[in-house]
């Protein structure tokens, strides 16, 4: 029948007869307008079809007076299916909440480990991780990311200068680098100091070898500062150089700064929604209705939901909407010249050592246009130019 699925939704069921009275009492149902298909002669006495569930109260009526007995031996359809569904219902949500639960185990912090601090610190790190949440049976979803941890650390501890934060599984490991740490005694191969980049000498401090350039001179890369050879002609030792030659150096940076500078500031007043990724499908878990700020700046913080060690194709997303104001400042030429030079500055810094100073500035060139400032900086720098150089059997100064 065209229209047989139809009939799967609402229920089937497959009906046996048996007597004399078998095709009797088929033909008075058809008269009836009940819909019957799938007609099978077992026999000259056994007959089986299927018919509509909802036909069944026809069915018992002509039933009674019938001259044939009739069982029901098959039902399939949507109605017994829900009733099969219902009977097994609690294998099938405990099945449901086993995952639930093995994925939320999967998904909290079960240990914290940290290396390389005593004690006192260990114990002060982890009062301050208690704050932001980081604490053993705190889902990991509701935690700052391992950076964001890494920065408050550094930011609130000040026995530490530096702390990597990672996440392995289930378990945070956080390495740790205290202040003032004894310094490890270095163990150098036999080495020559040779200059790294060209300037003019202005400070040697000599803790191992012989001096082979003085102060004001001029010296190119790759030229001996501090040989590793000492001694007279006739006997030479080998020993590692070692110390620090201070020279001149010269950088020079371009940079442009606008007249006009649009920026960011945040209201203090933020709206957090958390949703569900399946793929492509988004399911809003909380913090519903729109975002009535005018102007905001969006985090999204992402994670991927863990089955025990594999990953799901699940992902957490919480995103934070700040409500900010643009704020528009206008510099006139000196200001902006001025915070030219500063952007200068940081940006020869980066380029640096962090012992490296810088002795003077000078500006090259000064222009005004399109809004902008554009400088062209000559900057001097006192820095270490002493770079190791190996010492190989056989070299000679």
């Amino acid at each position: 029948m065209k229209n047989q699925w139809l009939f799967f939704l609402k229920g089937i069921v497959t009906v046996r007869t048996s007597g004399r009275g078998s095709e009797r009492f088929l033909n008075t149902l058809t008269r009836a307008g009940v819909s019957v298909w799938n007609v099978k002669a077992h026999g000259s006495q056994v007959l089986t079809f299927q018919m509509k569930l909802d036909d069944l109260p026809t069915l018992r009526q002509y039933a009674r007076t019938a001259d044939c007995k009739f069982e029901f031996v098959g039902r399939k359809g949507l109605p017994f299916m829900k009733k099969r569904m219902l009977r097994n219902s609690g294998f099938f949500f405990g099945a449901i909440a086993f995952l639930v639960v093995v994925i939320l185990l999967s998904n909290m912090v079960w240990g914290i480990e940290i290396k390389g601090a005593n004690p006192a610190t260990e114990y002060k790190m982890e009062k301050e991780l208690e704050k932001i949440g980081v604490k053993k049976g705190k889902l990991q979803f509701f935690i700052d990311t391992p950076e964001g941890i890494q920065r408050y650390l550094t930011e609130n501890v000040n026995e530490i200068t530096w702390v990597g934060v990672e996440l392995k599984g289930t378990t945070y490991h956080l390495q740790v680098v205290e202040k003032n740490e004894p310094k490890k005694t270095e163990l150098l191969s036999p080495q020559h100091l040779v200059a790294k980049k060209k300037g003019t000498i202005v400070g040697m401090f000599i803790e191992e070898g012989e001096a082979k350039a003085k102060i004001n001179d001029f010296v190119k890369p790759g030229q001996l500062l501090v040989s590793g050879l000492i001694g007279n002609d006739e006997k030479k030792k080998i020993v590692p150089a070692k110390g620090e030659v201070l020279a001149e150096t010269w950088y020079k940076a371009n940079v442009t700064y606008p007249l006009e500078k649009k920026s960011n500031v945040y209201t203090g007043d933020q709206k957090v929604k958390h949703t569900l990724e399946l793929g492509s499908l988004k399911i809003p878990l909380w913090g519903f209705g729109n975002i009535d700020f005018d102007h905001y700046v969006k985090e999204e913080d992402k994670r991927q939901v863990k089955f025990l060690k594999w990953e799901l194709p699940i992902v957490m997303t919480k995103n934070i909407y700040r409500e900010a104001e643009v704020m528009t400042q206008v510099f006139n030429e000196k200001e902006a010249i001025l915070e030219a030079k500063k952007l200068a500055r940081s940006k020869i810094k980066k380029q640096l050592d962090e012992d490296a100073t810088i002795k003077g500035e000078n500006v090259l060139h000064q222009s005004i246009e399109n809004g902008k400032v554009t400088l062209s900086i000559h900057f001097q720098i006192i820095e270490n130019i002493a770079e190791e150089q190996p010492i190989i059997q056989g070299d000679k100064e």
